[in-house]
């Protein structure tokens, strides 16, 4: 991948958080890249760093250490005002369609809102509200309506036309699909599919359901107390799991053929997921482990490129 089709490399990311018990290390040495006009899945259990890891890269969050480096622009330590024409062009859709829009607010106003800020001229703002609206699925009736006159789904959709009104080139998707019914899930993730065509955008897709991770994924990292364990292309990743930690997730996808269910082996871990507060030592994942060796416990493995494009963190992989 040359660094022309890189829209974004994050290059050992930490973020870490003070509170009265200790130091939480929420994200700890995280590096990927993402070329333009693919999506790359970012998943693990709940806590491990994923949500802290998308917002530190949009700088919601101030990174504690390392580099976020946007289209050749090194972003990290930008002023808020520097940063402004950057946050044009990289939005945000938030898990929880409930939280994320401001109940005193009209529909049409939250979707002009971020036009206002970014400086779009005031006689193109509500044409391309309007057409916004539509493209996600809406009419432009629902302008004048508020969020709680809305369904989940529906809520999600204003969400993603907010995201897309600056016409921005790159998309963090957080879990944008969790909070919604089962029925609605499908429909949402097949429109960002067809939005990423249509306009050309670069997803990084936050979540925790595999099997969706999968239908709309380029390449997929999974994430495991605050460190990637492994990144590869999808198919690949999904047919040919290394790391213990990813077999006993993919074990754990509910498969619709009964036989071949019973047939397959679900690997069961051991134990709980450790604080973030007190990693252990070693390898993360070493209290977990099945195959765990006496090095596990001391030696911190490093991602490495295990085949093409298949990266993996650990030594008997």
């Amino acid at each position: 991948m040359s660094d022309v089709q890189k829209m974004l490399e994050v290059k050992n990311l930490r973020k870490y958080f003070d509170t009265s018990a200790g130091t939480v290390k929420s994200v700890d040495d995280v590096s990927f890249d993402i070329s333009k006009g693919e999506t790359l899945g970012l998943v693990g259990e709940s806590g491990c760093g994923k949500t802290t890891a998308g917002r530190t890269i949009i700088r919601l969050y101030e990174p504690t250490e390392g580099q976020i480096i946007f289209n050749g622009v090194d972003i990290t330590n930008m002023s808020s005002r520097e940063l402004l024409p950057f946050r044009k062009r990289m939005q945000m859709i938030f898990q929880d369609p409930y939280a994320s829009l401001n109940p005193r607010m009209t529909v049409g106003d939250i979707i002009i809102e971020p036009m206002i800020i970014h400086k779009i001229p005031k006689d193109e703002r509500k044409d391309r509200m309007i057409n916004l609206l539509r493209r996600v699925g809406l009419n432009s009736e629902h302008a004048n309506r508020y969020p709680h006159e809305f369904s989940g789904g529906q809520r999600q959709r204003v969400g993603i036309a907010r995201a897309l009104a600056v016409e921005p080139e790159f998309i963090i998707c957080d879990e944008p699909i969790s909070a919604l019914d089962v029925s609605i899930q499908a429909q949402v993730v097949n429109m960002l599919e067809d939005l990423q065509k249509e306009l050309g955008l670069t997803y990084l897709f936050i979540a925790h359901d595999l099997s969706m991770v999968r239908h709309i994924s380029t390449r997929v990292a999974v994430m495991y107390l605050g460190k990637i364990v492994e990144l590869a292309e999808s198919s690949e990743l999904y047919e040919n799991p290394k790391h213990p930690y990813t077999r006993s997730l993919l074990s754990s996808i509910p498969m619709p053929d009964p036989i071949k269910s019973d047939e397959r082996e679900i690997i069961k871990l051991a134990g709980e997921i450790p604080s973030p507060l007190n990693p252990p030592t070693g390898c993360n994942f070493h209290t977990r482990c099945q195959f765990c060796k006496s090095d596990c416990e001391k030696l911190r493995p490093l991602l490495r490129e295990i085949s093409n494009n298949h990266y993996c963190a650990c030594p008997f992989a």
